[in-house]
């Protein structure tokens, strides 16, 4: 009987152990499903390109967490100072995540943490960012995202369709952005057959100076995908219409403001594709300093009709035509 009794208590002790975890394996799956995130957003400036890439990955996350995801996005209003303050200060609020909107905003964050998953988007070189000499494709550190770097080659190639005739081209941009720089010297390489001049700002107070001189000394303007020139096409624009010098440029957004033609990424798309890859690290567990860089899926010829007209440019087929208000 005493054996029987044992053996009775020894199942009981059993079954309420078994219960107690199961308890807590329920306990567990409720606060992995009532789990929030908390993301920090630091875009270098507020123009058209970088807007498109934020509002593409907030779109991805909200699509695929809903409430469980809050954004705190903050504009460093052009200034890379502001953004190591804003980089420090999501570190200090502990997000699970930074986004990093342009290569200031990404170096800031970079910086600022070495635990803490950092994404990049609208950034052109990931080598240059990073200061890593032999870029591979993925960082090893807690750092990756997507790139807007459109081929380069192909943007010579419009240039050299639409004006089979030039012969000096001026490229222009920020010389406080490594990433235009890196561009610059990269398409020169395939601008070979031409005279090629450079012409650097060091911010929108240098900005109009130095274009007047490039439209008097050049048949043709180049401006990659720079932030500052992004924030200034109006000024751009007004010289280069006047003076009847074309330019072809990075991106669609630049182009718009000053530009005849482009071959330009979707930075919408590029948004949700870094969306995509936030999802992955903080849902999947994905390791990011293992994650590629990605690219953007497509591109487009791009021109602007109103300003094709104006210069007497015939473009062929192929191109289709940006919705602008110059149109």
């Amino acid at each position: 009987m005493k054996k029987l009794l044992a053996i009775i208590l020894a199942a009981l002790m059993m079954t309420a152990v078994l219960a107690g975890c199961s308890g807590e394996t329920t306990d567990n799956n409720t606060a992995d499903a009532d789990k929030t995130y908390n993301i920090g957003i630091c875009q270098l400036v507020q123009h058209d390109a970088l807007d498109a890439a934020t509002n593409g990955f907030k779109d991805y996350l909200t699509d695929k967490l809903g409430d469980k995801v809050t954004f705190n996005e903050q504009n460093a209003q052009g200034d890379s100072a502001t953004c190591t303050t804003i980089a420090n200060q999501f570190v200090a609020d502990n997000v699970d995540l930074i986004l990093g909107n342009a290569t200031p905003a990404l170096q800031a964050a970079f910086t600022a943490t070495p635990d803490i998953p950092v994404l990049g988007t609208s950034i052109t070189d990931y080598g240059t960012a990073l200061d890593i000499a032999d870029w591979t494709g993925t960082s090893g550190f807690n750092v990756s995202g997507t790139s807007d770097l459109a081929p380069l080659d192909g943007q010579a190639d419009i240039i050299k369709e639409l004006f089979p005739d030039l012969k000096t081209v001026g490229l222009l941009y920020c010389s406080a952005e490594p990433n235009s720089k890196y561009q610059c010297d990269t398409i020169t390489r395939y601008l070979a057959d031409y005279e090629v001049k450079s012409y650097t700002f060091s911010d929108s107070n240098d900005i109009a100076a130095v274009v007047t001189s490039a439209c008097d000394e050049c048949d043709v303007l180049y401006i990659p995908t720079d932030n500052t020139a992004a924030s200034n096409t109006g000024i751009i624009d007004n010289i280069a219409a006047e003076k009847k010098v074309p330019i072809v440029c990075g991106e669609e957004g630049i182009c718009a403001g000053c530009g005849i033609a482009t071959l330009s990424i979707s930075y919408y798309d590029l948004g949700q594709k870094t969306g995509e890859m936030a999802y992955d690290i903080l849902v999947n567990g994905a390791d990011i300093s293992a994650m590629e860089v990605q690219f953007a899926a497509a591109t487009t010829k791009k021109y602007d009709a109103a300003r094709a007209s104006m210069l007497g440019i015939e473009v062929p087929d192929g191109y289709e035509a940006l919705e602008t208000a110059s149109e």
